[in-house]
């Protein structure tokens, strides 16, 4: 079944353990704190030490990026962690599959895989060098590589992070008043994170995945609104209450929040449509996204869990 290390264990990293691990495939999940589901091997290691990175990860076939450094400090962070994981990858001959994001788009009416690279915001432009410098790898037959992209994140085991769940979904589900960062009618992608996971394993172990980015399979967009009124009617709530927080207090909120002061990059995808084609993915695995009122079911179940 062949060795997989995963590097990272966070909210996607964990699930990509546990899906291979059922799957009966050799499992590693490498962190720095070595954490992890109790059944699966784990190591602690620096991403960005190659040489400790090597030693952990020695032998592997399938080498699956799932670090997520801090929001602010990716120009700092991500190079020497993609360096280390790319060398890691290289000197095993591994497949290496990356969880990517949209940054690099930029506005657009609708993100396709093929669009150009074309964002200029520097966590933008952090992501479009790593993939460009795995897909010269790759190109030059010295790793088979490919990446996942997905929206806005949401679902069990989603980081205190994720926008949809914590001011959303959580609220409304409680008879709370959402409190939201943007127009609440306006058409954005949500990407459920098992779905993440799922399209990770599969690319990083299917060869007809290699050598493109892919998008995860995700929903057709709804607005924050739509969510919410969902949402209620599913878990018998009141009807959702949802207030928007001016721009104003965002820019304040950014002077002691280094998470908020980094959104001001990214604005434009709650301004405007943002939506994701994931037919590609779709089509090629034969593989759908989760259903909305499945997700939102799942997701509800996990926050009241983590609530008691």
């Amino acid at each position: 079944m062949g060795k997989h290390v995963i590097v990272g264990a966070g909210q996607v990293g964990r699930q990509v353990a546990e899906m291979l691990d059922a799957q009966g495939h050799e499992v590693v999940l490498v962190s720095r704190s070595g954490s992890g589901p109790e059944h699966i091997t784990k190591v602690a290691a620096d991403a960005a030490d190659a040489d400790a990175l090597g030693r952990a990860a020695r032998g592997a076939d399938v080498l699956y990026n799932c670090v997520n450094p801090k929001y602010h400090r990716w120009p700092t962070d991500w190079p020497p962690i993609a360096n280390a994981i790319l060398r890691t990858a290289e000197a095993n001959s591994a497949v290496l599959a990356t969880v990517g994001n949209l940054y690099m788009y930029g506005p657009v009416d609708v993100m396709t895989e093929d669009l150009p690279l074309a964002a200029t915001g520097h966590k933008a432009r952090v992501r479009t060098e790593m993939w460009r410098q795995v897909l010269a790898s790759h190109e030059a037959g010295r790793i088979r590589a490919t990446e996942v992209r997905g929206s806005d994140y949401f679902g069990p085991g989603s980081t205190d992070q994720a926008y949809l769940s914590m001011q959303v979904i959580g609220p409304v589900a409680a008879g709370k008043r959402a409190l939201v960062l943007s127009d609440p009618d306006i058409p954005h992608s949500w990407t459920y994170l098992p779905d993440v996971a799922r399209a990770l394993v599969i690319a990083g172990t299917d060869e007809r995945a290699w050598g493109r980015p892919w998008h995860v399979p995700t929903v057709p967009p709804l607005t924050i609104r739509q969510v919410a009124e969902r949402v209620a009617t599913l878990a018998g709530a009141r009807s959702p209450r949802i207030t928007e927080i001016p721009m104003w207090g965002v820019t304040a909120l950014g002077l002691f929040m280094p998470f908020m002061r980094e959104l001001r990059e990214t604005r434009y995808q709650f301004d405007r449509p943002f939506v994701l084609d994931s037919s590609a993915f779709q089509k090629t695995f034969g593989v759908a996204p989760t259903p909305i009122d499945e997700a939102l079911k799942a997701s509800m179940q996990h926050l009241a869990a983590q609530t008691r």
